[in-house]
């Protein structure tokens, strides 16, 4: 990007009214273009690398996945390409999922206009809009996770969230809401855990983590 070229933004969101605002919106800037939108993460995840926009303003829920998800696959394939997380709730949770993705911005949907544009330009600056101290308590976090017991060493602390919400009786689609996962992704989650644990059933991965895991899904 130069100085005289156009911000290039891509849009996701479901909802078809929302996304013409936010074209309208930002193309009535003057110095950013929209070269392209979706409205289901499977359709972004495949366009938004192949179109290159400076930045990605992705929805952070969605019937089919999640913004954050989209996030991650596409700075997986083109980590140049800068993504602000667009949301209706301000989730721990989901900012923690987000910084994790690599994201550069988290902000509300109920953003001031004129704050939004300048959250674009500052992201397209390859600047982040995320608290530095939040980064840290991510990092902190990530490093110092509870110790694992011998039965789940060999899951990942992502699998290891998921089992815990296995425990709690949450379904595939409540726990890709939880963890802004596509039910699909979080199908072969499980897949995984029960080969790695060698189980056959998910009531049995439930019962195992009933046991090892405390209510919080940390491990004792």
């Amino acid at each position: 990007m130069t100085e005289t070229s156009p911000i290039r933004v891509y849009l996701l969101d479901d909802h078809e009214v929302v996304r013409q605002g936010l074209r309208f919106l930002l193309e009535a800037a003057g110095d950013i273009e929209v070269v392209g939108e979706s409205g289901s993460a499977e359709d972004a995840t495949h366009r938004i690398p192949a179109l290159r926009p400076h930045v990605a303003v992705l929805d952070a829920r969605l019937p089919d996945g999640s913004g954050i998800e989209v996030c991650r696959s596409v700075r997986a394939v083109d980590p140049s390409i800068n993504a602000l997380i667009l949301t209706s709730y301000d989730d721990d949770e989901a900012l923690f999922a987000a910084i994790m993705a690599g994201a550069a911005g988290y902000v509300l949907k109920e953003i001031k206009a004129s704050d939004l544009i300048s959250a674009v330009r500052h992201v397209a600056g390859g600047h982040s809009l995320i608290d530095p101290t939040l980064t840290s308590r991510v990092l902190e976090r990530v490093r110092n996770g509870p110790a694992t017991a011998p039965e789940l060493a060999e899951l990942t602390d992502q699998e290891l969230k998921l089992l815990g919400y296995i425990a709690e009786g949450l379904t595939n689609r409540q726990i890709g809401e939880r963890m802004y996962l596509a039910e699909k992704t979080v199908k072969n989650y499980v897949s995984s855990i029960l080969a790695k644990l060698g189980l056959e059933r998910r009531t049995q991965a439930a019962v195992l983590a009933a046991k090892l895991l405390d209510p919080t899904g940390d491990s004792r």
